[in-house]
């Protein structure tokens, strides 16, 4: 059994990633290493996730002694990062740099030109040409990195978390329980109105077989990671990014949330929700209670969840869901995506408290990490710890790639070793890094679970629009961004709550919905800023 918590890592102990063909065992190498020189101070402020001492860690020790450096750490919990950031910024005493981890904090595209402006953040472009070759490559070679860390000034300020991860990029899959299709003589569902009658036939037909109505058709959760089970209901008529609500007609970004095609994606979850098909609880509950469900000691209960990957919601039944693929709807059959599951803005960044020397040493450091050794020893440890070397037979994930690496870190694993930096590590991992990683073609095996995860992905992608609104390529003008981050509150806010209120009922399509979209005229602002934000990226 693992928590909430759990969830989210598992995500990313998934794509763990692989190694070079040097064999480390904890001892500095060559590379830097000290020459009797006292080692240079670096202050960094890090976010230190559950079962880490970046102190004591091993990957910390490696660093140390690799480039004759000594950390002195400002460590924060997961735990309210972002306020703790911005509280460390304000009082004026900050450190030498920020190494964040991006899915719990990082500074926004926003915060990095607001603080780059002002002089707090170092521009790295000509660190990056004097000391790191291997960033600079990576720039040269990936569009997409380059583009996330340049600002429209064309300096970069910081370094995002670059992840290429495949079943990332489509985040609101959709898993059913193939037992229970099994016992009622039913096919997976490919239409809307084929998902509504499963539901059906889940909820009446007593599929566990106890003769109890327990059973729970649809569920979900209220995190991140494609647990919200609106999205992937609402892509069979409109497209739902599941973020922001923006579309573009043309050139032009609009919000999705006042078409007639909306209105009748409410209905369809509205015809759910009143006969019985759709947990309530999927609107409130967290992925504990989810958890709890898809795991009910006894008899299964649970027909289909919403989520990423389908150890969110269950430890003990993993074998019984399969995914499937986007319900083709009246006018749509639409994926949500996000772009490898990036995030933008940046994790990294180096602030004018540092040094010249300082400076050197944290790039050539985050240098190194963008290397596959770097990479894997900094998220996973030393050998023989949290991986080891492919033996004969073993194939990596991608096909025709030679396996690199092999995990010892269980999917299910819930205590750290504390040998490498986990989540704060991830910098650099094209797709074809990530795929070099060991992974079983017995999907079900504990070491299959990424080609699981793999070919799951497979029936999402291609069925994005074509064009899509890019958030992830939106720099706000520091002037406007606080003004739009309360917009953007603001709109989600009145989205979110008035599907809610349509979907139970309290608000009635025919009687409430004019006056629901005369509600948007006031957020109109938000979009104009997008808008012309947009105009200078596309």
């Amino acid at each position: 059994m693992f928590d909430s918590r759990t969830s989210l890592i598992v995500c990313l102990l998934a794509g763990m990633l692989l190694l070079s063909s040097c064999s480390l065992s904890g001892k500095a190498t060559e590379r830097g290493e000290a020459d009797g020189t006292a080692p240079t101070e670096l202050n960094v402020f890090a976010l230190q996730e559950p079962g880490i001492e970046l102190r004591t860690n091993d990957f910390t020790r490696y660093l140390e002694q690799t480039f004759n450096v000594r950390f002195n750490w400002q460590v924060i919990s997961p735990d309210g990062a972002r306020e703790k950031r911005q509280i460390s910024l304000a009082g004026g005493d900050y450190p030498d740099a920020y190494m964040l981890t991006a899915y719990i904090d990082q500074f926004s595209q926003s915060d990095l030109l607001k603080y780059g402006q002002q002089g707090v953040l170092v521009p790295l472009n000509g660190l990056i040409e004097r000391y790191a070759p291997n960033i600079q490559a990576a720039l040269a070679k990936q569009a997409t990195l380059k583009a996330f860390s340049t600002a429209p000034d064309g300096n970069i300020y910081g370094l995002p978390a670059y992840s290429e991860c495949f079943h990332c990029s489509y985040p609101n899959k959709m898993w059913v329980n193939t037992k229970w299709l099994d016992k009622l003589g039913l096919d997976l569902p490919a239409t809307t109105d084929a998902f509504k009658a499963m539901l059906e036939a889940f909820k009446q037909q007593d599929p566990n077989g106890n003769g109890l109505e327990d059973e729970v058709p649809l569920s979900g959760s209220t995190e991140d990671f494609g647990v919200r089970i609106i999205p992937f209901l609402m892509n069979g008529f409109i497209y739902h990014d599941d973020r922001n609500y923006l579309m573009l007609n043309g050139n032009r970004v609009e919000t999705v949330a006042d078409k007639p095609e909306w209105r009748e994606g409410l209905a369809y979850i509205r015809s759910l929700y009143k006969e019985g098909l759709i947990d309530p609880g999927a609107f409130i509950q967290n992925s504990e209670a989810l958890k709890r469900m898809g795991d009910n000691a006894g008899e299964t209960i649970l027909g289909a969840a919403a989520g990423m990957h389908p150890a969110i919601f269950t430890s003990d039944r993993l074998h019984d869901y399969a995914p499937i693929p986007p319900l083709a709807g009246p006018y749509a059959s639409y994926a949500t995506y996000e772009a490898g599951g990036m995030q933008a803005g940046a994790k990294f960044v180096i602030t004018n408290r540092a040094s010249e020397e300082a400076q050197r040493k944290l790039i050539e450091i985050i240098d190194y990490m963008y290397t596959p050794e770097g990479q894997t020893i900094a998220q996973s440890g030393l050998e023989g710890v949290g991986w080891r070397k492919p033996e004969p037979g073993e194939k990596a994930l991608g096909s025709g790639l030679e396996p690199l690496f092999t995990s010892l870190i269980p999917i299910n694993e819930t205590e750290s070793s504390n040998s490498g930096w986990s989540g704060m590590a991830h910098l650099y991992m094209p797709r074809d890094y990530r795929d070099s990683w060991v992974a079983s073609s017995d999907i079900y095996a504990p070491d299959g679970y990424e080609r699981r995860l793999s070919e799951a992905t497979l029936l999402y992608e291609g069925h994005e629009p074509a064009t899509i609104f890019p958030t992830w390529m939106i720099w706000l003008d520091p002037a406007e961004a606080d003004e739009a981050a309360i917009l953007q509150t603001n709109l989600s806010n009145y989205i979110e709550q008035s599907t809610l209120r349509f979907i139970t009922g309290d608000w009635d399509l025919d009687k409430d919905w004019d006056s629901y979209v005369s509600g948007f005229q006031g957020m109109q602002r938000y979009v104009d800023i997008m808008q012309r934000a947009y105009e200078q990226v596309r």
